[in-house]
């Protein structure tokens, strides 16, 4: 039997006048992993994780967090949970020793805030002004403060937005080390390249309602299974050939460069046959397995949001 949920979300919904931001949604998340929130702009993604949090009150539906009620039991929520929020402030003049002090001082239990500071990259940094650090460096603060009193629960939303890719890598590191800890990991993120790489399951919402969650290779199998596969040759009958293999769905030609879409674990064994047995030169063979994004951008559309 699976242990309780550190998470359970039921039915929740939460409307702004006219405007249902988040309708109906439901989902359960476990100790020990990391659950990604994805959807486009204004999909609901960050008002649902303020109701988790205790920041909103849903219209109705229901929350736990830890089996207790994110409005009703903050005091005793507040030491369990860490919170990075997409959008935060500090005064201007405050140094970063200082913001860090000051949230030590807050919690009964606190991690080495030097350690994190280093992990994070921000050591260099230590007497800096917070109106001084780049939006990156802010960033990387915010995330430090919610990791300083060594929560049993992190919430991180679009945690690397601003962040250069070096530092983006070491926070995903940081990131996939946290449930080794048995810690569980919330976040919400815009990156697919981000949620594939760190999450063990999401949910994707969009128009406030959940329209699939599983594994990102399990809403990849289900959703985008075809592998796409590149070839350059001058042969003549090359199109005809690789349409008339059984793992090849369709071949779109350009001048010499043709692009297979297809399925199951033949395809590629089959095009190479078809290369060797037609004796066709090739200047170019590249293959692409279908990742999230593509599982987002089926499920969501591809036409830009505001």
């Amino acid at each position: 039997m699976r242990d309780l949920p550190v998470i359970r979300v039921s039915d929740i919904r939460k409307t702004y006048g006219d405007v249902v931001a988040v309708d109906t949604v439901s989902f359960d998340v476990f100790q020990g992993e990391i659950f990604g929130l994805i959807g486009p702009n204004g999909a609901g993604k960050t008002t649902t994780m303020e109701c988790i949090e205790g920041l909103r009150r849903p219209d109705g539906g229901q929350i736990s967090v830890f089996g207790l009620d994110p409005l009703r039991d903050a005091v005793a929520l507040q030491h369990r949970i860490g919170v990075q929020f997409q959008e935060a402030q500090l005064q201007k003049r405050i140094k970063v020793w200082e913001a860090v002090n000051l949230w030590t001082s807050l919690y009964e239990t606190t991690v080495d805030a030097d350690q994190v500071l280093e992990q994070l990259g921000l050591s260099e940094k230590r007497n800096a002004w917070f109106m001084s650090l780049s939006g990156g460096q802010k960033q990387r603060l915010f995330i430090a403060l919610a990791l300083i009193n060594d929560p049993e629960l992190v919430f991180l939303d679009e945690l690397t937005t601003g962040l250069d890719p070096q530092a983006r890598r070491a926070i995903w590191t940081l990131v996939r080390n946290i449930p080794a800890r048995g810690k569980t990991v919330f976040l919400t993120t815009h990156l697919m390249e981000e949620a594939e790489r760190l999450c063990d399951r999401v949910a994707i919402i969009d128009h406030g309602r959940i329209i699939d969650h599983d594994t990102p290779a399990g809403l990849i199998a289900r959703h985008c299974p075809n592998w796409t596969v590149v070839v350059s040759t001058a042969h003549a009958d090359a199109a005809s050939c690789f349409n008339a293999l059984p793992s090849v769905d369709s071949v779109a030609a350009e001048d010499d460069r043709l692009t297979l879409q297809g399925h199951g674990d033949n395809l590629v064994t089959e095009i190479i046959h078809c290369l060797s047995e037609q004796k066709m030169r090739v200047t170019e063979f590249r293959t692409k397995q279908s990742t999230l994004e593509d599982v987002f951008l089926t499920l969501t559309g591809r036409s830009v949001r505001e």
